[in-house]
């Protein structure tokens, strides 16, 4: 395959960050976010999280609650409101273009993207959730990739420790390159203990791509972990992150308290 850039670019806004996608849905891509969200934070870093669109929100007292954007929220340590981070919540559990059709709207990428840039400062770490995987529909014709590319930012992708994710995660990557997208990494998120010892797919996804997989182990008990279970396992691409939106310092600061710790 062809080589793959590991430093993030900005776009010509001035704005910089990450699209954290995945592979499927269920991968575990917003416990990632949420993870690095607040990993990012304790570097120094100004984090701004967005989950432009989610469906399959829960009615609150105050209307529909988008779940994955409250952690994100939480993990950034975020003063913004919900409907800053999350601009359009939807309510079936379905793909956020049929849902927003159930609820007889259209939404278009000129939106998805507004509501990304919205209150987000030069200075400031763009982390942006997709919904659903990689080329799942988030508005009318318009899919995860083009959201990513519209807003000109790497990606980074979520993936699930089973078998057949190597043949998900290359075509995810393939997407990817093909919208001539910078790839932020790829982490392998073991959802479910492993069951079949001869496998080996994040030294497979490693090689096939010419570099560093982060692999999240199982959790033991936990069905579904919070992202605090998760961060342990994602400092270093956290750093490289960081280092790569300008932040060198913050990383030597938080490696020497973390050691310390």
């Amino acid at each position: 395959m062809k080589a793959f850039h590991h430093m993030l670019e900005p776009d010509t806004g001035g704005l910089a960050g990450v699209f954290v996608t995945g592979t499927d849905t269920g991968v575990g891509k917003t416990w990632v976010a949420a993870a690095l969200a607040r990993l990012l934070v304790r570097r120094g870093l100004l984090v701004r999280p967005r989950k432009p669109v989610e469906s399959g929100c829960a009615t609150g007292e105050d209307g529909l609650l988008p779940q994955d954007a409250a952690a994100l929220c939480e993990a950034a340590c975020n003063t913004e409101s919900l409907e800053q981070i999350c601009a359009y919540p939807l309510r079936a559990a379905v793909s956020p273009e049929r849902a927003a059709a159930l609820e007889g709207r259209t939404l278009i990428l000129d939106q998805l993207v507004a509501a990304c840039r919205s209150g987000v400062g030069t200075g400031d770490f763009l982390l942006v959730e997709g919904a659903g995987g990689l080329l799942s529909p988030v508005a009318a014709g318009i899919t995860n990739a083009d959201l990513a590319a519209a807003l000109r930012l790497p990606v980074l992708v979520v993936a699930a420790d089973r078998l057949g994710v190597i043949n998900h995660t290359l075509l995810a990557v393939e997407a990817v390159h093909h919208r001539e997208l910078p790839l932020a990494g790829v982490v392998l998120n073991q959802a479910a203990p492993a069951t079949d010892p001869l496998m080996d797919n994040a030294a497979d996804l490693a090689r096939w791509l010419g570099r560093p997989v982060d692999l999240v182990l199982h959790r033991p008990g936990r069905q579904a972990p919070a992202w605090t279970d998760i961060a342990p396992f994602l400092q270093d691409l956290a750093d490289r992150l960081a280092v790569a939106h300008g932040a060198p310092e913050a990383v030597q600061s938080n490696a020497k308290r973390e050691v310390r710790e």
